[in-house]
């Protein structure tokens, strides 16, 4: 279950680097024992690297993925994804597909790109 950002925590979070949103994702996302996605009303929504490959982007919390549902992803929902159900389930289909993983995207800044098994343990 999430836990309350207040004002500050956000945008003091949203204001950090790339790398460093990346280590509070993995952190947050452990510790509360699930990541979120934006499902809207043509699915998940899809990211793409400056190569065209194809990024499931997620956050730690609904407030942050909900600060992207903008513009093309205007129909986004934040949506839970339970860590294990992550692990067991979404990591092997997600590594079959070739996709990778957006973390933490910001609506100025696309976050890291990694290969969906980097997120796979909890902490």
């Amino acid at each position: 279950m999430s836990w309350a950002v207040n004002d500050a925590e956000f945008e003091s979070v949203l204001a950090l680097s790339a790398p460093r949103r990346y280590e509070y994702f993995i952190k947050r996302s452990a510790g509360h024992g699930e990541l979120w996605g934006l499902h809207g009303d043509g699915g998940w929504v899809m990211a793409e690297d400056d190569d065209g490959r194809t990024l499931f982007p997620v956050w730690p919390h609904p407030r942050f993925a909900d600060a992207c549902s903008t513009a093309a992803w205007a129909d986004g929902t934040p949506q839970a994804i339970d860590i294990d159900e992550w692990v067991e389930a979404w990591i092997p289909q997600l590594s079959n597909q070739g996709f990778g993983i957006a973390v933490f995207q910001t609506p100025s800044d696309r976050g890291v790109a990694v290969p969906p098994d980097r997120i796979k343990t909890r902490s």
